[in-house]
């Protein structure tokens, strides 16, 4: 078997029309060996064939073996095979310079679905996919490629992974209906308020008040314990609808007033008032507190929500997407 696979690699490698016509060649005896299982020795050609094509240049070729092989080890369960094979995938766009495409980012998305939820190499490949998708700009990945693992970890009820990729993303209305589902399934009645709180107030941190506005309006409207509003009963939920009307206005003493009127809700959740001063540095020009650092605890979930040194300047949307403490 060994023998023909690399056969017919050599007729792929001749070039010109019958290139793909080669390569498709390829694929068709390594899939006949996997369908045989013969699960290892299809395993080690595909990785051989893959330092060949990328010592060549055919990085393309390379990524699309990669990826079609992945397919076909998840399809037969075999997840070590698949996952090895997926991070060959990366490291084809990585050293090729491949183009941010949607998709590329639909390719690396699928292959995260595939992955056992519980497997390390998941963490791996994510980490090395979002990087990637940033354009190697520093940033936390591309905001499409979080909106769809923000998806597949919805479909897999984790929900609280699947709001960290929401609030880096620009589905503000996906963001909503997950929320509806986990405070729904999850949370207590009493809290129904506190779930779209906290995602609002770290959307603004993250300097993206579309986004705020519509998880805001598309929760409020979709959650069966909520009633039409504003006004709303919850007490709560009247403060982040003046606060997001604030931030557009920009008024310093409006956003002043309305925090020392809803102090007791905000009360509520320690890091709501963290949340706010931040918020009041990024849209009313309120001074940074004299202080290097909040301490302890606090300091550290507010360190990696908001990061250090970004550009306070950054347009609203995705351009600030410091990390974020969600727990």
């Amino acid at each position: 078997m060994a023998a023909a696979i690399m056969a017919a690699e050599q007729e792929a490698a001749k070039g010109g029309g019958r290139n793909r016509g080669g390569v498709q060649r390829v694929e068709g005896k390594l899939r006949a060996s996997v369908e045989k299982g013969d699960y290892y020795e299809a395993h080690q050609m595909y990785r051989t064939l893959f330092f060949r094509y990328m010592s060549q240049g055919k990085y393309v070729e390379a990524r699309e073996l990669m990826y079609s092989g992945a397919l076909l080890f998840f399809s037969h369960n075999q997840q070590n095979s698949a996952a090895d094979l997926s991070m060959l995938v990366l490291e084809s766009l990585e050293k090729s310079d491949a183009k941010v495409t949607d998709d590329l980012l639909e390719n690396l998305a699928k292959l995260f679905s595939l992955m056992d939820p519980n497997s390390p190499e998941r963490v791996a490949f994510v980490s090395r996919a979002l990087k990637w998708s940033s354009g190697g700009s520093g940033k936390l990945g591309h905001p499409k490629l979080h909106q769809l693992l923000a998806i597949t970890l919805w479909k897999e009820q984790n929900y609280s992974e699947s709001r960290y990729h929401f609030l880096h993303s620009t589905d503000g209305e996906g963001c909503a209906n997950m929320l509806v589902e986990y405070s729904s399934s999850r949370g207590y009645r009493s809290e129904v308020d506190m779930f779209v709180a906290q995602a609002v107030l770290q959307f603004l941190c993250l300097k993206n008040k579309t986004s705020a506005s519509v998880v805001f309006t598309t929760y409020t409207q979709k959650h069966p314990s909520i009633e039409k509003g504003p006004p709303f009963v919850q007490p709560l939920l009247n403060f982040i609808w003046f606060l997001l009307l604030a931030v557009d206005g920009g008024k310093l003493t409006v956003f002043t007033v309305l925090c020392e009127q809803y102090q007791p809700s905000l009360k509520r959740d320690p890091m709501y008032n963290e949340y706010l001063d931040r918020i009041g540095q990024l849209f009313f020009g309120v001074p940074p507190k004299q202080t290097s650092s909040y301490g302890g605890l606090l300091g550290n979930l507010l360190n990696s929500l908001m990061g250090t040194g970004e550009d306070d300047d950054t347009e609203d949307g995705q351009e600030d997407s410091s990390p974020i403490e969600l727990d």
